[in-house]
């Protein structure tokens, strides 16, 4: 939605669009292969590796490139705003879905996780990893705008508002190592 939008790109995407440029990788095919080296990250910091961590390395970034070679930008200045202020939400609540399945979290939700496990608030951990791959997408030469902010600002948030309401209930020894997402 908010690649579509092009008021600005996520921190993440900034990075694989970047990364994109300066290669003859699509930003989709960049997706996956960042979500790869990420992969190896979580198995260094020991965070769980399910179903839904391979199926994000590889799904997320064939979907990115489907839908920009089916759809154009959208012409209309309103219909680009929508997508840029609703995309974070969407983003969030399919967060909150995917990782409460227990499934295992994408390999840059893992990161996030994985420094939720060490004590920082995941809201805090979204920010500094987004703002980080943001850094280094400008570097890259990607697309930064007011929807870059935006995205930046809300997304810690309300991954841990939808989270924290769209998780499984936890199973009696879940609740005694306590939760994921302090």
């Amino acid at each position: 939605m908010i690649v579509l939008a092009d008021y600005g790109l996520p921190g993440w995407d900034v990075f694989h669009q970047g990364l994109a440029e300066q290669t003859p990788l699509t930003i989709g095919t960049a997706v996956i292969l960042v979500g790869a080296v990420l992969l190896l990250a979580m198995l260094v910091l020991r965070e769980p590796i399910g179903v839904g961590t391979i199926a994000n390395v590889i799904v997320v970034g064939l979907v990115l490139d489907a839908v920009l070679w089916v759809f154009d930008e959208p012409a209309s200045v309103a219909v680009r705003v929508a997508l840029t202020l609703t995309g974070p939400i969407v983003v969030a609540i399919g967060s909150g879905f995917y990782l409460g399945a227990g499934l295992g979290p994408g390999p840059r939700d893992g990161l996030m996780t994985a420094l939720g496990r060490r004590g920082i608030t995941i809201w805090k951990a979204r920010f500094g990893i987004e703002a980080a791959a943001l850094i280094g997408g400008m570097l890259l030469g990607g697309t930064v705008g007011w929807g870059t902010v935006w995205f930046l600002v809300v997304i810690g948030p309300t991954v841990h508002f939808f989270l924290d309401r769209l998780a499984l209930p936890l199973e009696a020894n879940e609740v005694a190592a306590g939760p994921s997402t302090a």
